[in-house]
């Protein structure tokens, strides 16, 4: 997909050093936004492998994130992916599907004066076990796109001020909003923080199944998958390799910006090895620039095709969704910073 890669050239081609709270440090770049066309097909990476345990992984947290559970006991029966930010009995204090299927309401006596909320009748409200209130941000915008589809009010949230203060790690894409156009149903999504290498081609994956089935749902046709990504960035590694960067930074650009077709990439990834530090021992590839450099060089593919058998998002399952036609480059390795 052609728009993957120029947003990982123009990260690393306009990007600035910059260290995080992960120990490893980034390129990172400011206000990034593409747009794909879900009519031309399923926008899973072809640059690199995307099935496999991939696939699995992306699938089954998608499906986590519709049933709205806040404990990953289940998921972590085909993916480690949360382990590292929940708890030791799988509870995990960021938001995601929680949000979207059961955000809470204030209780009476925490509203503020002027305030206007649904009570406890309201068709978008379920009262838990505990007495608490909390309303399903998606069904609402399914029953919306059903009775009045050319509303501009079909937001989900799942940030929340005060979790995200103290969460472990509050939401990264963390709005998205529907909009018909038509017939045809776009999604855009709005991502504070973003890892280029390995987060966003799950993002893109996931959020244009979530369109295709909710357009499914309420009879339209999947339109334009839209990505506004506020801190996009590669992570290039820790210690003195990451520092490295921060030196020779405009030397990458420069050697970037001379490129003039796809093959160049991979002798910017030469020179970067030979003049680089070694990463550290283990095996871990916390500097993901050489492995974006290779995907660069790379010619995308075809777009697959997506056959998804459900029909609600409350029926979707992990056998419900079948990948056609999917050709791909090998796989590249990237560590999670963490």
């Amino acid at each position: 997909m052609q728009q993957y890669l120029d947003l990982v050239d123009a990260v690393l081609s306009e990007g600035t050093y910059k260290p995080n709270r992960t120990g490893v440090d980034t390129i990172s770049s400011f206000s990034e936004h593409y747009e794909v066309d879900l009519r031309e097909g399923y926008p899973l990476l072809t640059t690199k492998s995307m099935d496999g345990f991939r696939w699995n992984s992306m699938i089954h947290e998608l499906c986590w994130y519709l049933s709205g559970e806040e404990h990953i006991r289940t998921l972590r029966k085909e993916t480690g992916i949360w382990d590292a930010w929940a708890d030791d009995e799988g509870v995990l204090d960021t938001a995601y599907g929680r949000f979207w299927r059961r955000y809470p309401i204030p209780e009476d006596e925490a509203q503020l004066d002027g305030e206007s909320w649904p009570d406890d009748a309201h068709r978008w409200v379920t009262v838990e076990a505990d007495g608490r209130r909390t309303f399903d941000q998606l069904q609402y915008v399914i029953d919306t796109l059903l009775e009045s589809p050319n509303s501009r009010r079909l937001v989900v949230n799942a940030w929340h001020p005060a979790n995200a203060a103290v969460s472990t790690l509050p939401p990264c894409h963390y709005s998205f909003v529907f909009n018909v156009q038509g017939d045809r149903l776009n999604c855009h999504l709005t991502q504070r923080s973003g890892d280029v290498a390995l987060g966003i081609p799950f993002n893109i994956a996931a959020y244009a199944i979530l369109t295709k089935v909710i357009a499914k749902q309420t009879g339209f046709e999947p339109g334009t998958f839209a990505h506004s990504v506020v801190d996009a960035h590669v992570y290039c590694g820790r210690g003195d390799r990451g520092e490295w960067y921060g030196e020779n930074l405009d030397a990458l650009q420069s050697r970037l910006a001379a490129v003039a077709d796809r093959e160049e990439y991979l002798d910017v990834r030469a020179w970067l090895e030979s003049e680089a530090p070694a990463e550290t021992a283990g095996g871990e590839r916390l500097d993901h620039v050489p492995g974006l450099l290779e995907q660069l060089s790379r010619e995308p593919l075809d777009r697959p095709t997506l056959e998804i058998d459900a029909t609600s998002i409350d029926d979707l399952t992990y056998e419900d969704v079948r990948l056609r036609d999917y050709d791909s480059h090998p796989g590249l390795k990237f560590s999670v910073a963490e």
